[in-house]
């Protein structure tokens, strides 16, 4: 079943939506929560979670991309498990070293938020991913939005862990380098 006719199963409350999206998109959505939770059980909850947050979401909202759609409420809801897990001592593996590698990028002061338009950094990051070759590009969003692990990264790309690591802190660098130029407060 294609994207348009499943996304007319959920505007038809069609009982049929959630298996028909499950086939299509469970492996998706699952390998994206299980990355970020690292515990299966937990990541099966926000699959289901997804599910009925679309089921809430459509209608009014019609998506045009239905896997965007999906892997953003699937990622959303994860790292919102995640945090709960967190603070009951609990959580995924990856997460963590993710975060520590990203928050080189941004200071952790308030100030930030103040002084930057987060919808010009938004607009900055695109414009700054879209310049960067596919693959390299490919590998840069598996890490900081899927959070794949480096050897998932270097295994799916053909490449060495420390090839990997090495693609990633340069691009860090680099994007890095291209905010401060855009006048952006690190």
């Amino acid at each position: 079943m294609d994207d348009i006719q499943i996304v007319q199963l959920y505007w038809d409350r069609d009982e049929r939506t959630i298996h028909a999206t499950s086939d299509k998109y469970g492996n998706y959505c699952t390998s994206i929560a299980k990355n970020i939770l690292g515990n299966q059980e937990d990541a099966e909850e926000c699959v289901n979670d997804t599910y009925m947050s679309a089921w809430n979401a459509m209608p009014p909202h019609r998506p045009n991309i239905l896997s965007t759609f999906l892997g953003k409420i699937t990622r959303n809801l994860s790292l919102n498990r995640y945090k709960q897990n967190a603070a009951n001592k609990r959580g995924g593996r990856e997460v963590p070293v993710v975060l520590d590698e990203i928050t080189e990028l941004v200071s952790d002061t308030d100030s930030v938020e103040q002084a930057v338009d987060r919808k010009e950094l938004i607009k900055s990051i695109d414009a700054f991913l879209d310049r960067l070759p596919t693959d390299k590009r490919s590998i840069f969003i598996c890490r900081y939005w899927y959070f794949d692990s480096v050897s998932n990264i270097a295994s799916r790309f053909g490449m060495t862990e420390n090839h990997v690591s090495v693609t990633l802190n340069r691009l860090r660098r680099k994007l890095h380098n291209y905010l401060a130029e855009r006048g952006f407060d690190l």
